[in-house]
């Protein structure tokens, strides 16, 4: 028997506190060297504009064991009434390799990139950052949004979307839902003058703000751009920050926020100070008030599974899900 999880179940079972220890945690083993990771698997479909990511984890610490298949389809909205990005979470049992439960992973897919963005922060942000810049207000904004609550005394949020609907709804829906104030910005500028904690959270394939415009004690977690072809920061924040990645050998395959300056000749890949994983094992996140730092996220399989294994975990005892024969 199988437990059958819907997006509606995740959602019940799953809080952003359980999510950001959850992610933590599998960074922690990762860096102890329990996990096994390959490089997620692609599959591309050309007559249909399409890409299908297969991500598999293994993390002994944790005794976690998955598979996500997230698919990118860009037509999906306009030609199927469908999202863009869906996926899908298969848990196996380590001890015996059964099929113990199958999820949406879509909405896990958000919280846990959320949640590791919760985490870096928790290690490089400032103690006492209190306003937030984001760029983009979709369901990725809003997960961050939801880490960077979780881990600092946010009081103010400042959303930039070109579109102002969009931007509009998020401030009101997050705002009712967090208690903080959070409001529409006309320009990108808005989104970086007097925030403590910028996010980048669009679908630009270029810089969404200018380097010059950070101000000295600033956080960035970079988490939208996840291809060669597309950078969200320039290369002037990548100089100027202490940065730190989920994993270097992803990073290096997939972030252009960092390949493109690095392959430029304007930084070298040694600028990158750490995983994420040496920065909750052992190694000093911010260590000066005024040191400018970017958490740069491409998102790992074990951020998936470590994930999956808390909501199969909460549901378990919530009496959440169906049980499925197959």
């Amino acid at each position: 028997m199988a437990l059958l999880l819907t997006r509606a179940d995740v959602q019940s079972a799953l809080t952003m506190t359980d999510a950001i220890s959850a992610v933590e945690e599998a960074f922690r083993q990762q860096q102890q060297g329990t996990a096994q990771l390959p490089l997620r698997t692609p599959i591309r479909i050309p007559q249909h504009k399409g890409l299908v990511l297969f991500m598999p984890a293994y993390i002994g610490g944790m005794d976690a064991l998955g598979m996500k298949v997230v698919t990118v389809y860009p037509n999906n909205p306009g030609q199927h009434g469908l999202p863009t990005i869906l996926a899908t979470v298969l848990l196996n049992d380590p001890h015996t390799g059964q099929l113990i439960a199958i999820m949406d992973g879509a909405y896990l897919t958000a919280m846990r990139t959320g949640a590791a963005s919760g985490a870096a922060t928790k290690y490089l942000a400032r103690p006492d950052a209190k306003v937030v810049g984001i760029f983009g207000a979709g369901i990725q904004a809003r997960t961050q949004l939801m880490a960077m609550c979780a881990v600092r005394p946010i009081v103010e949020a400042r959303v930039y979307d070109p579109m102002t609907e969009l931007a509009g709804a998020f401030c009101r829906d997050m705002g009712q839902a967090l208690g903080i104030t959070v409001r529409p910005v006309a320009e990108p500028r808005g989104a970086v003058d007097g925030c403590d904690i910028i996010v980048t959270a669009s679908t630009s394939k270029v810089p969404v703000f200018d380097g010059q415009w950070l101000a000295p004690g600033a956080h960035i977690n970079g988490v939208g751009s996840h291809s060669l072809d597309a950078r969200e920061v320039d290369s002037l924040t990548v100089r100027r920050s202490k940065v730190v990645v989920d994993l270097r050998s992803a990073a290096l395959a997939e972030a252009g926020d960092l390949v493109t300056p690095i392959n430029a000749g304007e930084i070298t890949a040694e600028h990158i100070y750490a995983d994420l994983g040496e920065i909750v094992t052992s190694k000093p996140g911010r260590t000066d008030a005024n040191e400018i730092t970017f958490f740069k996220s491409v998102g790992l399989a074990i951020q998936d599974v470590s994930t999956a294994t808390k909501v199969y975990e909460l549901a378990r005892q919530k009496g959440i899900g169906q049980e499925i024969n197959l």
